[in-house]
């Protein structure tokens, strides 16, 4: 028997679990409660449906201006932080504009400081016949031209105010139309990711509404499906589902994320979004498939459920210990399905109803 042990360590090296239990199990003998029948249990019947990988999200900046493409921050599949600007248009015309427009903001503010230190309605020549200010006292002037209908000069300062006022913030409100001018040439990533396209090149000119690249979001991505009417009732926002990337490897669980609120007229069918787990191996635009209920169940749908601490990770495929009729353990690989949630997997071939398996053989190492 050590013999065998050794040959079979020397040609597969995850048997030394394996030889690790045994020594174990032998010596101390194996209770019942390690031991656990694989038994089938009911379960739904599930749809494939085909979906496609998509970004978390994904934004396409147009231009708000005409001018012509200045800068792009670099090269499709570039990564760019967020805050980061992302395209800017040439703005030398709309500089030498507000220049101009500073200029007419400083007289106005020039003049409207000196209306407040020096007011036009404390000049005697503003009234006609009173050319001479020093023929007459100061006083009686104004009181003359009070009772002339020439008006309080009070109330004539204070409308002289507002109108040097009024200059003021009609050059600082036309200073601030080409700030926001100059700041819609430029667009800024609202989000971490990277360039999927670039629509334009540096040097083209563009007009408003023109796409200039698209930004994605793929820190986390998504299976977007369209699944028929029937099959949307199963689901719940937050349930899991499995998926199948088109990626050569082992199905996923997808989380429901979003359910359209209405169903497409001419397909008939419901636009369905499923967050992927970060890190899997997605890229947007990879074909995937995710297995949705159908809510059919009855005796021809079974499913083997195991938990999931009788699995171990030996090597790229999972195994479980199984008992052999002489009651031995034995390595088994197993191909599994998914996870429900419960801390059990379903196991799709290795293992059989009625098959004994190991619960916890992490405990004979």
């Amino acid at each position: 028997m050590k013999n065998k042990f050794e040959r079979q360590i020397a040609m597969q090296p995850r048997v030394i679990v394996a030889l690790s239990l045994v020594l174990a199990l032998g010596s101390a003998g194996i209770g019942a409660e390690e031991i656990l029948t694989v038994e089938s249990q009911p379960a739904q019947s599930q749809d494939v449906v085909g979906g496609t990988v998509i970004p978390f999200k994904t934004v396409t900046l147009t231009a708000q201006r005409p001018g012509r493409v200045h800068f792009i921050a670099g090269e499709e599949g570039a990564w760019l932080p967020a805050g980061q600007l992302l395209v800017s248009l040439s703005d030398d015309q709309l500089q030498a504009q507000r220049s101009a427009a500073m200029n007419q903001l400083n007289n106005s503010q020039v003049q409207y400081n000196k209306e407040l230190v020096a007011p036009q309605s404390s000049n005697i020549n503003r009234m006609p016949g009173m050319g001479l200010p020093g023929m007459f006292d100061q006083m009686f002037t104004r009181y003359m031209g009070s009772n002339m209908g020439y008006g309080n000069p009070w109330v004539e300062r204070g409308a002289d105010l507002h109108s040097s006022g009024s200059q003021v913030a009609q050059a600082a409100s036309q200073v601030g139309q080409i700030d926001a001018m100059v700041r819609d040439g430029h667009s800024i990533s609202p989000f971490e990711g990277l360039i999927a396209r670039k629509l334009v090149e540096v040097g083209d000119t563009v007009q408003p509404g023109q796409a200039l690249l698209e930004f994605i979001h793929v820190r986390f991505m998504r299976i977007e499906a369209q699944l028929p009417a029937r099959l949307v009732s199963h689901l719940t926002i937050g349930g899991l589902v499995e998926a199948r990337l088109d990626n050569g490897e082992s199905p996923i669980q997808a989380r429901v994320a979003e359910v359209a609120p209405i169903a497409d007229p001419v397909r008939h069918t419901v636009r369905v979004r499923f967050d992927l787990p970060q890190g899997a191996r997605a890229a947007p635009g990879m074909y995937a498939q995710v297995q949705v209920p159908d809510g059919k169940d009855g005796p021809e749908h079974k499913s083997l459920l195991i938990p999931r601490g009788a699995l171990i990770y030996g090597g790229n495929l999972p195994q479980v210990m199984k008992l052999g009729e002489d009651g031995s353990p034995r390595m088994r690989v197993v191909r599994l399905g998914g996870d429900r949630g419960d801390d059990k997997v379903t196991v799709l071939s290795g293992l059989a109803a009625g098959d004994r398996i190991l619960a916890n053989p992490s405990r004979g190492k």
